[in-house]
């Protein structure tokens, strides 16, 4: 079955729509690093921007981490923004608590400086709940997502924990995995693919990291990805493609189909 595909759109970029979306990364440490690669990315072909905010020195002061964007947004005022915390066991910078974590998020969306938050799949159902409920009541977007810097799934596992992201309520599903063989990034293709054929009413993001995956980072049109993560200074995952080599390619791809 083929389910009609509502776009995420958030300050006119449509998630879900035509090409993949070139979403780079945030990765400063301090409020001035933020400043001088919020000025740098200004200029860069780009759709979206995610704030890796696990990189900042000041993550677990939630005034400060405030602060900290109202700067951004002040360089970036018509840029969407994904506000992420990564967490150390899916590949981030460090680990807080839980409880912090839900309570970051929440603070984080109710200024309503951020376009989407990211939510990991495995922090517990009543905690991303808690973080949908108060992201969608301040008109931000919720991504749920999954990380693996291991291995890949199966490709069952794979579109189940889409679909679970999806039946949770999260705006857009979205899961990374380690490819160890190129039948690795050929399953996790497929299993995108299914996931969107069968399941999805809403965008899905899915990558495989490193060398091997970069296919999956420039063919997400063909098989269902809505979202890509390009760098541009600094990459912020094993295998994200230059931002002008990431645009070249896509275009040429979403021409030809």
């Amino acid at each position: 079955m083929q389910n009609t595909l509502k776009p995420v759109i958030v300050k006119n970029v449509a998630i879900g729509e035509g090409a993949p979306k070139i979403c780079v990364p945030l990765v400063g440490e301090t409020v001035e690093q933020l400043k001088e690669e919020a000025d740098f990315l200004k200029n860069q072909d780009l759709d979206v921007i995610e704030w890796r905010v696990d990189f900042f020195e000041h993550v677990e002061d939630p005034e400060k981490v405030k602060e900290a964007l109202a700067e951004i947004r002040l360089i970036l005022p018509s840029q969407p923004i994904i506000f992420t915390f990564r967490s150390a066991k899916e590949g981030g910078e460090k680990e807080v608590t839980t409880a912090y974590y839900v309570e970051l998020n929440q603070a984080i969306a109710a200024t309503g400086q951020v376009d989407i938050v990211d939510a990991e799949l495995f922090t517990g159902d009543a905690e991303v709940k808690a973080i949908i409920e108060a992201a969608h009541k301040n008109n931000v977007y919720v991504i749920i997502s999954n990380h693996d810097f291991d291995k890949t799934p199966s490709k069952e596992e794979i579109v189940s924990r889409l679909r679970k992201a999806q039946e949770l309520g999260g705006d857009i599903p979205k899961l990374a995995a380690m490819p160890q063989s190129v039948a690795d990034v050929l399953m996790l293709m497929e299993a995108t693919h299914t996931m969107k054929e069968e399941y999805a009413d809403r965008p899905i993001i899915t990558m495989s990291m490193a060398g091997k995956g970069v296919i999956s980072r420039i063919a997400g049109e063909l098989f269902g990805s809505a979202l890509t993560f390009g760098a541009a200074k600094k990459a912020s995952a094993p295998g994200q493609v230059p931002v002008g080599e990431l645009r070249s390619v896509l275009n040429t791809l979403h021409n030809h189909m």
